[in-house]
C-alpha cells in the first residue's frame, strides 16, 4: 500500500512551495491531466487533491480507478493517457511524479489545510457547479472545497476552472461571489486561433489557460502574435502527442 502522500523527511519544508491541484467531479478529467502535466514539466511541486465525485468521472471518462492505496501507479497511468484515449500518448516516468504529493479528500488535518502550510495557490480544473457552490459560500465540506477557503482568505492565487453549460442564476451568482473573493473564474471555453487540429489541442488549450492565470511558463499553446489566417495552420505536428516543457526566458 502506498503512503497517502511522499516521504518527504530528507526535503526542507521551508522550500518547497507547490502549487494545489484540486479535481472535481465535473466533466473535463483530460483539462486537469495536461494542467498537471505542464506544472511538472515546468518544476512545479503539485499537492494533489481528488474529490470523491471526481474518482467516478474518472473512471467514466478513461476507465481508470483512482485508488488511495495506488494513487502513484493509477496516476501516471492517467497522465500518461491522451485527451482522445490512447494510452502512453505522453511519456511520464515515475521520477517525474516524485513532487507530488496526494492528499485524500477526506483528510480534513491534511497539510494544505492550515494556511500555515506553504503553497504558492491552487487551481481547481475542472470545478463542477456543487464545488463552485461550497467555495462561494465557504461549506469546506471536504479537503477541496477547505484549502480553497484557506486560499482565498490568506489572499493567495485561486484558479477556479469552471466546467458546466448552460449556467443558471445561482451558479453566476457564486462565480460572481468568487471573483469578488479573489479568485479567477476561467470557464473550460477552448478557443481556436490557436491552430486546433487535434482534440488534445482544445484540451491544451485551457490548460494552458490555467497556467497563464497561474504565471507557470509552458508551451501548450500558440499565442495570439495579430495576424491574421493563422488560426488554419496545424498547432503541432501529429496532433496532441507532446510533451509540455516551459518556455525558455
Amino acid at each position: 500500500m502506498e503512503p497517502p502522500h511522499n516521504n518527504t523527511s530528507k526535503q526542507d519544508p521551508g522550500r518547497r512551495r507547490p502549487w494545489v491541484v484540486g479535481i472535481s467531479g465535473a466533466s473535463g478529467t483530460p483539462y486537469a491531466a495536461s494542467v498537471l502535466r505542464a506544472l511538472l514539466a515546468a518544476g512545479e511541486p503539485v499537492d494533489l487533491i481528488v474529490s470523491r465525485a471526481s474518482r467516478l468521472t474518472l473512471m467514466d471518462e478513461t476507465g481508470i480507478a483512482f485508488r488511495d492505496a495506488h494513487w502513484r501507479t493509477d496516476l501516471r497511468e492517467w497522465l500518461a493517457l491522451g485527451a482522445d484515449g490512447k494510452p502512453e500518448a505522453f511519456p511520464v516516468t515515475q521520477e517525474r511524479l516524485a513532487d507530488v504529493r496526494y492528499w485524500p479528500a477526506g483528510d480534513l488535518a491534511a497539510g494544505p489545510s492550515s494556511g500555515s502550510y506553504p503553497v504558492k495557490g491552487m487551481l481547481i480544473v475542472p470545478a463542477s457547479t456543487a464545488c463552485v457552490a461550497g467555495v462561494a459560500l465557504g461549506l469546506s465540506k471536504d479537503l477541496l472545497q477547505r484549502v480553497a477557503s484557506v486560499t482565498l482568505k490568506e489572499r493567495r492565487p485561486l484558479v477556479v476552472t469552471v466546467r458546466e453549460t448552460p449556467l443558471n442564476g445561482p451558479t453566476l451568482k457564486h462565480l460572481v461571489a468568487l471573483d469578488e473573493a479573489g479568485a479567477v473564474v476561467l470557464p473550460a471555453s477552448p478557443a481556436f486561433y490557436a491552430g486546433a487540429t487535434h482534440i488534445q489541442d482544445l484540451v491544451d488549450f485551457v490548460a494552458g489557460r490555467v497556467l497563464d492565470a497561474a504565471g507557470v511558463p509552458h508551451r501548450l499553446y500558440r499565442r495570439w502574435e495579430g495576424e491574421l489566417g493563422t488560426g488554419h495552420r496545424p498547432a503541432v505536428a501529429g496532433g496532441g502527442a507532446k510533451e509540455e516543457a516551459p518556455e525558455t526566458p
